[in-house]
């Protein structure tokens, strides 16, 4: 006899989420029809309250801003990947009612470079100091054998991304968000900002580009991105990143591997396509 079984990503705001249209996507190609993926918004203070009303059918969740630290006090157990940058976006309930929290962005980023045929590099560029740019310096700690640099728009951040090197274990150097173009020599450049950010340097993307991850999906492709291609480079999206990390979420949440990494990714640009 078949088991309903739920999950859901929570966030706020939440209404856009493509991680249904992966999820689902994923259930019906694994069979799992009594299982259901639903999306709610849910902010930090409403939290604790809608953890606490969830029943035994629920097998994860997945996290978005601004709760991926928020929710780490109210876990049983998380990751040493979790912990290393202090953020977890999948929960993964346990038969015995643990919550055991994971960070599925950091090895999502790690699939999609490899995708692209990317393991190694020397040195890389990550442009922007926000909630991303910790999961980029922990994907490079395991890419990168050389230096980083992080081109950021204060001194705070930059002592912020310094310090995250030092617990990743990896070399930062710091820079000047207006020195940012030199940057985009590098072999591998991740570009964590906001849409719009970087539209300024698609003009600065050099004659033989490396590899550029822009983790933005929509709108996509974004300039940098565009010019990126245009110039022969290589280009991992948004897109990418977010199929990679679900496809990890679904196996953990169903104990189904592995996860239909193309039908989730078909499910996700015709979801796109349609606005």
């Amino acid at each position: 006899m078949s088991t309903v079984k739920r999950a859901a990503v929570l966030g706020s705001p939440i209404a856009h989420s493509l991680s249904p249209v992966l999820h689902r996507a994923a259930y019906a190609e694994l069979g799992l029809t009594d299982w259901s993926y639903g999306r709610h918004e849910v902010d930090e203070a409403r939290l604790p309250g809608f953890l606490e009303e969830l029943d035994a059918s629920w097998a994860g969740l997945s996290l978005t801003m601004p709760l991926k630290r928020a929710v780490i006090p109210l876990l049983d157990e998380i990751t040493d990947t979790a912990a290393s940058v202090e953020a977890v976006n999948t929960v993964v309930f346990t038969e015995d009612g643990r919550r055991v929290g994971d960070n599925t962005d950091i090895p999502g980023m790690i699939a999609a470079l490899r995708e692209r045929g990317v393991e190694k590099v020397e040195t890389a560029a990550v442009l922007g100091a926000g909630a991303t740019a910790s999961s980029a310096l922990a994907a490079l700690s395991r890419v990168c054998t050389g230096p980083v640099t992080a081109y950021v728009r204060s001194e705070a951040r930059a002592a912020e991304m310094r310090g995250w090197g030092e617990r990743l274990g990896i070399q930062v150097r710091t820079a000047d968000w207006s020195d940012a173009a030199e940057g985009l020599r590098a072999p591998l450049v991740i570009a964590t900002t906001p849409a719009g950010t970087t539209d300024a340097l698609a003009a600065a993307v050099p004659d033989r580009p490396g590899t550029l991850f822009d983790v933005l999906y929509d709108p996509w492709p974004t300039a940098l991105a565009a010019a990126w291609s245009a110039r022969g480079g290589a280009v991992v999206g948004g897109l990418d990143l977010l199929v990679h990390q679900a496809v990890l979420q679904v196996e953990q949440m169903t104990g189904r591997s592995p996860a239909p990494l193309a039908v989730m990714r078909a499910a996700g640009e015709r979801a796109l396509a349609a606005g």
